[in-house]
């Protein structure tokens, strides 16, 4: 008898199946060939052959970094983000993980929080969050911008945010936030308020626009920032020719005036 064939059967199709199998399974090697020596340094020297072949055999199936997406990123450089997780456009994405890209932004100190998401093969969306700028802090001599939290945010040029208040002095920023939240009762005075001084670790010594100086107290600083703006609207204190104002004791102000010279003093000190 002779053999029995499937009617249904198409040699052709059989053919290109396997073809298709063989040329996925010589794909899949070689990509986890070359992912090897990538990530052992085999293949990094300049005239090694499969120097970059990861990249070009990922462009070719379909599995490169071609389509990147990143948004949220106003006051650094989005290359920042791609090296952070070790991306380059173009590049390989096997072996890529979307959770651990993310742990590595949300180390950043600029970073509040991050999203990654990749969608195959070649495409993927990043969203950052930066931290916002809430003061210049100067510490040891360096400036540096911070958070409300008080975190330093590397990458930032402080001279991008002149509008910010200046603070100094250890401890300084973790405690501003709670210092412009007690001025915001007074915004006559915070107007005028240039830079604060964290003297002690315990209290502010505040620097106006005008060179005049207050010293807060440790404790029950809005109501000796009270004292002080009410002072000035009615008084015109802080206008007066003084340089410091001492509120350091709840029932005591201390004033120092301005050292103003008589004519016939200073005729006298030039003919010297």
């Amino acid at each position: 008898m002779g053999e029995r064939r499937n009617p249904n059967f198409r040699p052709d199709i059989g053919i290109g199946l396997r073809q298709a199998t063989r040329v996925g399974a010589l794909a899949l090697l070689g990509l986890s060939v070359i992912h090897g020596l990538s990530l052992s340094g085999d293949a990094d020297g300049s005239g090694n052959p499969f120097r970059n072949w990861q990249g070009k055999l990922s462009e070719m199936v379909g599995l490169a970094a071609d389509n990147i997406q990143i948004t949220g990123v106003e006051h650094h450089d989005p290359a920042q983000v791609l090296a952070a997780i070790s991306v380059r456009p173009g590049a390989s994405l096997v072996g890529f993980d979307a959770e651990t890209a993310r742990r590595q932004l949300a180390k950043l100190d600029w970073v509040e929080s991050a999203g990654v998401q990749r969608q195959f093969p070649n495409q993927l969306i990043i969203n950052v969050v930066e931290r916002q700028a809430f003061a210049i802090w100067q510490n040891d001599g360096n400036f540096g911008v911070i958070d409300k939290s008080g975190t330093p945010m590397s990458g930032i040029s402080p001279k991008s945010f002149k509008s910010l208040p200046l603070v100094t002095g250890a401890g300084a920023n973790t405690a501003v936030a709670e210092l412009v939240n007690q001025l915001e009762a007074t915004p006559d005075l915070k107007a005028k308020v240039r830079a604060a001084a964290r003297v002690g670790g315990r209290r502010w010594t505040l620097y106006l626009d005008n060179g005049v100086k207050i010293a807060l107290p440790e404790a029950n600083v809005p109501e000796a920032l009270a004292r002080a703006d009410e002072l000035d609207k009615s008084q015109g204190l802080l206008s007066k020719g003084i340089t410091q104002l001492d509120l350091r004791l709840a029932d005591e102000m201390v004033v120092a005036l301005a050292v103003v010279e008589q004519p016939d003093t200073a005729k006298a000190k030039a003919a010297q």
